[in-house]
């Protein structure tokens, strides 16, 4: 894989620090509680790191949503309340416009990693006062309709309520539903108290929350997950030049390629468990799966190009489009 930091990257992101006899302690929260599925990386995360990098840098995980609501960890880690998040991208995006764009794709982080992407992402990410470590990658969770109710057709959907993040907002409009934003913790009591009429979320763990309350999953899923870890400024530059590089190589080219591989056979668990529960499945196949992935991507980045900037907005597309 290509060298990671550019010269003029080094200069914009890694801050020279003094040596340190102690390891640079650093409070994490996540944008889930501990026991959510999709914070098993960052645990293995957070093991490696201490164990890899002892003495030098120690992360102390702190919680999930009890310790900092999700929609506010990446300015508190901005402003210093939280040293680091790993959080999604989309819960961001009003701090840094471009955060969704880590959604907006169908490649592997492999492809990913060998265009300038996530350098260009450090830097959009500097400009915000925050220092972007790197991804934690699950190309393979992209994300499904789940409805309370039968759904034949995407016109079914006209009207209905719908809880997205932010990322997923424009294809629900464009889908001619009504988007509703909510925390993921927030989606099992509006759905039991209809508030909502269905949610997007990831393909695992549905089934055994949701039981009776869905009835229709609409695939094929669309966009990918990745995790943004996030580290406040001047936490960063407690740690030296070297192990800052030492740990974002560590991230973008050993550990994050590991992970973006352990989700194939939860997926194919889960879907089975779905469908044990008598969840039906509107499949769209062909044209109006590719119709529906097209509309998908157009949304969401004209919306890109309306917050960030039409140039920028073409600039990451070219990177992340097949």
């Amino acid at each position: 894989m290509k060298h990671l930091f550019k010269s003029a990257l080094v200069a914009a992101t890694l801050a020279a620090a003094p040596a340190f006899a102690d390891a640079v302690n650093i409070n994490a929260v996540t944008l889930a509680p501990k026991p959510v599925y999709i914070n098993g990386p960052f645990k293995s995360f957070v093991e490696e790191v201490n164990e890899k990098f002892a003495g030098k840098v120690e992360i102390n995980w702190r919680g999930g949503p009890e310790v900092m609501p999700p929609f506010k960890q990446a300015e508190g880690v901005r402003n210093g309340a939280m040293d680091m998040t790993y959080t999604s991208p989309s819960y961001y995006q009003g701090l840094v416009p471009t955060s969704g764009t880590m959604n907006l794709s169908f490649k592997t982080y492999e492809e990913i990693a060998a265009t300038d992407y996530h350098e260009r992402m450090t830097e959009l990410h500097a400009e915000k006062d925050l220092v972007y470590l790197g991804e934690i990658p699950a190309t393979e969770l992209n994300f499904f309709i789940y409805m309370g109710e039968e759904v034949a057709s995407l016109d079914d959907l006209k009207g209905k309520r719908i809880r997205v993040f932010p990322t997923l907002l424009p294809l629900a409009q464009a889908l001619g539903a009504e988007p509703i934003v909510l925390p993921m913790g927030e989606i099992y009591t509006a759905m039991e108290r209809g508030a909502i009429d269905g949610f997007m979320q990831g393909p695992l763990g549905q089934a055994e929350q949701f039981g009776d309350l869905v009835k229709t999953v609409v695939a094929p899923g669309v966009y990918r997950a990745g995790f943004p870890v996030l580290v406040n400024p001047d936490t960063w530059a407690e740690i030296p030049a070297d192990v800052q590089a030492e740990l974002t190589t560590f991230l973008r080219e050993d550990f994050a390629p590991r992970m973006d591989t352990i989700w194939a056979q939860p997926i194919a668990d889960s879907q089975a468990q779905m469908r044990e529960k008598g969840w039906t499945f509107l499949e769209l196949s062909g044209d109006d799966a590719a119709a529906y992935e097209k509309m998908a991507m157009d949304a969401a980045w004209a919306v890109t190009a309306e917050t960030a900037g039409a140039d920028i907005a073409a600039e990451l597309r070219a990177m992340l489009d097949r």
